[in-house]
């Protein structure tokens, strides 16, 4: 069964242009159940956003900086996640933010027994990085994703068979073995967690082996399962 994931964003450090790429990360390990970002919405420089918080269905979290030079968004996040924690409707955590004020956060969350993945750009002080089961630097998201990614205006029905190609290919590239290869039905639940509208009948097809297949680009074989009567479909790039 999928982990459920909370997914709690600083806004304060973090460009918006690591949304999806994060959002994908996150998706190999399981399902996003929460998906929040804090900030003060009132000032001028996070208006970015907005088409991004729509896009994306993350719901924005107002927190006024109520003095100067001090940052409420961090109690915001600290009080959200010990609140989702209590709530018993997660198996883990990702806090996304370079700020080492989260690392007793996600201490306290594994001394819970929460698994808790970090992100943050590379400047993120080492004892947060430290405090993390896994910590991804923001920067190595995303590098062969952004050429091929949808316009945000285009919504997800619109996702053409280039980029679900080459999201199948990032996704095969992220949980393949040694050898390349990686189980189709992974891939499938991935790309589904990605682009929840995905669905071969929309690209003439009624089955994701043959639709497969006919991108080109992938060679595919399978193995009996452990019941014999049911076989387990494999797929790698073509070599």
């Amino acid at each position: 069964m999928d982990k459920r994931f909370a997914v709690l964003i600083d806004a304060d450090n973090v460009s918006d242009k690591y949304i999806k790429p994060l959002l994908d990360e996150i998706s190999n390990d399981g399902v996003i159940t929460y998906k929040r970002i804090y900030g003060d919405w009132t000032r001028p420089a996070l208006s970015s956003w907005k088409q991004v918080l729509l896009n994306y269905s993350i719901t924005p979290i107002q927190q006024y900086n109520y003095t100067q030079g001090k940052n409420s968004t961090d109690s915001a996040m600290i009080i959200d996640a010990m609140d989702i924690l209590h709530s018993g409707s997660v198996d883990g955590f990702a806090i996304v933010s370079s700020d080492s004020d989260f690392t007793r956060l996600a201490a306290r969350l594994r001394e819970s027994g929460m698994y808790v993945v970090g992100m943050g750009e590379k400047k993120t002080p080492n004892p947060f990085i430290a405090a993390c089961n896994r910590f991804v630097y923001l920067e190595n998201l995303g590098q062969t994703q952004q050429a091929d990614a949808p316009k945000q205006d285009e919504g997800e029905a619109a996702v053409s068979v280039k980029v679900i190609r080459n999201t199948i290919g990032t996704i095969i590239d992220e949980i393949s073995d040694d050898d390349g290869w990686a189980n189709l039905s992974e891939v499938g639940n991935i790309l589904l967690k990605r682009y929840p509208s995905f669905d071969v009948r929309s690209y003439g097809f009624t089955k994701l082996t043959p639709f497969i297949k006919s991108l080109g680009m992938f060679e595919l074989y399978s193995v009996p399962s452990e019941k014999g009567n049911v076989r387990v479909m494999y797929v790698r790039r073509k070599t």
